[in-house]
């Protein structure tokens, strides 16, 4: 463990802690009407008409949902200090731990196909109250990398 996340650990537990450990498993989530938190460190990816209303507005993607799903988990494991945390493939539904480089911050990070090929991000950070943009950062850059994924694997 490095020293700072080590001394930032004492009062942020999670900080010290690697990959998943010192988060809870998260449980299988409702991502249509889930309650955003007031504060501005979180994004949504989702398509146009979803609740709540996405920063991001996701497509229909042309592959069918298995595809997708398949491809997201792809994209996010191959994402530097990004740790699997929970999966639920009946419900296509994928949950991940994001760490900060230098700080060891964790991130949340859950995915979603649904049924028609639509795909739902969400990415939170668990402290602080701004999160300097990084949420959307994140959801964008995948979101590339998600349509490189697919065009390149036909």
């Amino acid at each position: 463990m490095r020293l700072l996340p080590a001394l930032i650990g004492l009062l942020l537990p999670a900080c010290a802690s690697e990959g998943v450990s010192g988060l809870p498993v998260p449980p299988p989530m409702q991502l249509a009407g889930l309650q955003r938190p007031a504060s501005p460190n979180t994004a949504l990816a989702a398509p146009a008409g979803f609740l709540p209303t996405p920063d991001i507005v996701t497509r229909t993607y042309a592959v069918p949902p298995e595809r997708l799903y398949a491809a997201i988990r792809g994209v996010a494991e191959a994402q530097p200090r990004t740790f699997l945390a929970a999966s639920y493939n009946d419900r296509r539904q994928v949950h991940y731990v994001v760490r900060s480089a230098v700080l060891n911050f964790p991130d949340l990070v859950t995915a979603e196909v649904d049924a028609d090929s639509t795909l739902i991000l969400w990415s939170r950070s668990v402290y602080g109250q701004s999160d300097l943009g990084v949420n959307a950062k994140r959801l964008t850059a995948w979101l590339a990398a998600l349509d490189a994924a697919l065009l390149t694997s036909h």
